[in-house]
């Protein structure tokens, strides 16, 4: 018998923005008994809740059962900045160019995919244009390296025949209100969501043919015959299939140990403003990438004539899958200090929200994908493109547990597995030290 206890969860540190300001319309329901399923999806996440959505497609008299171990948003599905992105984005390379030209075209297919199945969600689920935005978004350039950035992945963009418009700096300053920038590199085949809000709408629209158990923490998971059984503090759900939308939290159930570099982002929200008090932020929504990964992403988001700033920079390699609220409010203090370099007439509009985000990488850019044991699968390991790598893992693997066959899947599986990291402390001094040595040389992108 096959059987995992999960030892440990991981933490969330700060109040996400995007969940605070988003709205529930549906009721919390914790696992309270026993039951039985034909699927079992372990995470409510984009992976799980995706998972979820394509075996009620494909299996529709199925009973399909989901347990999430927080609420719904509040784990790192409503921490990340909200970018669904179509085009590569690596960010251990140290820029967006593209290298490999038919590898990237495959990558692109892909992402489309999750974003048109995305596009399909919102579509059946009434999901407004603040919550899913088709608008494209920005590489901004604040500096001489930044410019030859994206002058670079200009150049990667023609290559692959991308649509793509170049911006210079009258109409960065007159999109964002800001000076600070010198160029642009605009992309129209990104989307932008408000993660909390997507998710919530996607489990609302999920409801009635899916059984979604929030609070219900998995305690042991363990092959008892031809079924799996996963136990809660309160209950269990037995199936014969289970799939792992979880990410990182994949090794916490026994696979891809040694493999997987747990990455800490860190975002900012400020208070809402109005145009009146504020006029310098220009047009009521943009995204911003900045031109070197490891810069600053920005993002404008308006609603009911009320708009809010975000600001997402650093990272950190945290294999506790733990940090302090002290680093969050520490890095919140440098966020405050970007924020007020590009707006500087708006020191005194306070940062509301502040918090952690977990996301999941690996050292050669693959996740960590497939049926991991017989009859339970694994659809983790988004190297930072959670919204789209996610939505397609879980995609995928709905595809792979119900055997149907696609040129899309038959590429998306094979892939190698998930490079080895070198053993601790080894892993937490290098892989910090190039993360820090990367953040530094961004420079005034960040």
């Amino acid at each position: 018998m096959s059987r995992h206890v999960i030892k440990h969860l991981p933490t969330d540190t700060g109040v996400s923005g995007w969940e605070a300001t988003s709205e529930r319309t549906f009721p919390v329901a914790a696992l309270e008994h026993d039951i039985t399923a034909d699927w079992l999806i372990i995470g409510g996440g984009f992976a799980g809740l995706s998972a979820a959505r394509r075996l009620s497609q494909s299996r529709p008299g199925d009973k399909i059962a989901v347990l999430d171990a927080r609420e719904l948003a509040k784990g790192p599905a409503g921490r990340n900045s909200g970018f669904m992105i179509d085009v590569p984005h690596n960010l251990s390379s140290g820029e967006y160019s593209v290298a490999d030209e038919a590898a990237t075209k495959d990558e692109i297919r892909q992402n489309r995919l999750a974003i048109s199945f995305a596009a399909d969600v919102a579509a059946e689920y009434g999901l407004p244009r603040e919550t899913f935005d088709p608008s494209g978004k920005v590489n901004a350039a604040a500096s001489d390296r930044g410019m030859g950035l994206n002058d670079n992945y200009r150049k990667s963009l023609e290559k692959i025949g991308e649509e793509h418009r170049v911006l210079d700096a009258n109409q960065m300053r007159e999109m964002t209100g800001s000076h600070y920038y010198r160029g642009g590199l605009y992309t129209p085949g990104a989307v932008m969501i408000q993660p909390a809000d997507y998710i919530r709408g996607l489990a609302r629209g999920l409801h009635s043919k899916v059984a979604i158990h929030e609070h219900s923490p998995v305690l042991e998971l363990s092959r008892e015959g031809r079924s799996w059984k996963a136990k809660t503090a309160r209950g269990s759900v037995s199936a014969p299939k289970v799939i792992l939308g979880v990410n990182g939290h994949i090794q916490s159930f026994g696979h891809f140990r040694g493999r997987l570099m747990h990455i800490f982002t860190y975002a900012s929200m400020t208070s809402a403003f109005s145009q009146n008090e504020f006029a310098g932020t220009g047009v009521d929504r943009w995204a911003l990438l900045p031109a070197d990964p490891m810069g600053a992403t920005l993002r404008k988001i308006t609603k009911d004539g009320l708009s809010r700033i975000v600001v997402r920079t650093r990272f950190t390699y945290d294999p506790s899958l733990k940090v302090s609220e002290k680093r969050v409010a520490g890095i919140a203090a440098e966020q405050r200090r970007s924020f007020d370099a590009r707006f500087p007439g708006m020191e005194r509009l306070p940062m509301e929200y502040s918090w952690a985000g977990a996301l999941c990488l690996s050292r050669n850019h693959v996740p960590a994908f497939g049926e991991v044991e017989e009859g339970l699968f694994s659809a983790c390991c988004e190297n930072g493109l959670g919204t789209v790598k996610s939505t397609l893992a879980g995609m995928m693997a709905a595809d792979l547990a119900t055997g149907a066959a696609s040129p899309e899947l038959d590429k998306f599986k094979n892939q190698p597995e998930p490079r080895r990291l070198p053993p601790e402390p080894i892993a937490w001094l290098g892989i910090n030290s190039v993360i820090r040595f990367q953040e530094l040389r961004a420079g005034r992108e960040g």
